[in-house]
């Protein structure tokens, strides 16, 4: 099995991978300020129909461009110009004008508090990943007028550290990042996927902060299918962040320090039967 799965690994995880995948978006910007804001965009749209979030992604990148890169369109609140507070009308699927203005609203109020994305996501996991069983920190969220105010919600538990559920913490108040507890967070999975992966074709590694090995695996569609024929979970699992764990567990057996390689395998090999 291992060397079934190492061998389907080394298959799909090339450049070709990036072609039609959403993936192709960490290539699109030069610096890391705006390449990480424009793969954090690119994941949270990536669901449903290819053929429809490209478009939308680029329609964002398109319009960020003509302001000088997505990180100045955020941080100089030109975003402002296209998408608007309280405008319901649906920018993709049931995602709204409003949902994506509050998360822009959400990352222009970071982008102010450190200089890039990926500085304030990684002090946040160092405080968090330190600080146990007291009460969360107030995030800020945005709020219909565009002002930031305090969530101020507490818990007793001690917090996660695993990065996936500091970021959906973060933006628990953003609908189009997903935040709940049983939630697979496939997307934001995908995202720190390309973030944390370094010496990969595909993957742009620029987290070097936080373990691969720690990493979940996106739990795609063709992954838990695949993953189901090839045994390596319950064949009634469903796409929950149970299974996630159980898969991510199981990759280790064959990826030990980077799980998250066996997404290349199952997912390439669930596309390729389609």
């Amino acid at each position: 099995m291992k060397n079934k799965l190492v061998e389907l690994a080394d298959k799909y995880e090339t450049k070709d991978f990036l072609k039609n995948d959403p993936s192709q978006f960490l290539y699109y910007y030069k610096t890391v300020r705006d390449t990480e804001l424009c793969a954090f965009i690119a994941a949270l749209l990536s669901f449903g129909s290819r053929k429809q979030f490209i478009p939308k992604i680029n329609f964002i990148m398109n319009e960020a461009d003509k302001s000088g890169g997505i990180y100045k369109w955020i941080l100089d609140r030109i975003y402002k110009k296209t998408f608007c507070a309280n405008d319901e009308k649906k920018f993709y699927r049931f995602y709204s004008y409003d949902d994506f203005y509050k998360l822009f609203l959400k990352l222009e109020h970071i982008l102010k508090k450190e200089k890039t994305f990926g500085e304030f996501i990684k002090k946040e996991y160092m405080t968090r990943s330190n600080v146990r069983g007291t009460k969360s920190a107030a995030v800020a969220k945005p709020t219909a007028h565009g002002t930031i105010s305090p969530n101020l919600k507490t818990t007793t538990r001690a917090p996660s550290t695993y990065l996936v559920d500091i970021i959906a913490d973060i933006f628990n108040d953003c609908p189009i990042v997903p935040s709940t507890k049983t939630s697979a967070k496939k997307r934001l999975c995908m995202f720190l996927r390309w973030m944390v992966r370094d010496n990969s074709p595909v993957d742009k590694g620029l987290w070097t902060w936080y373990p691969k090995k720690d990493l979940i695996i996106p739990l795609d569609v063709h992954v838990l299918e695949e993953a189901k024929k090839l045994k390596l979970i319950p064949e009634n699992a469903g796409a929950t962040r149970k299974t996630a764990e159980l898969l991510s567990k199981e990759a280790k057996k064959y990826f030990p320090q980077d799980p998250a390689r066996l997404d290349f395998a199952l997912f390439g090999l669930g596309v390729d039967k389609n």
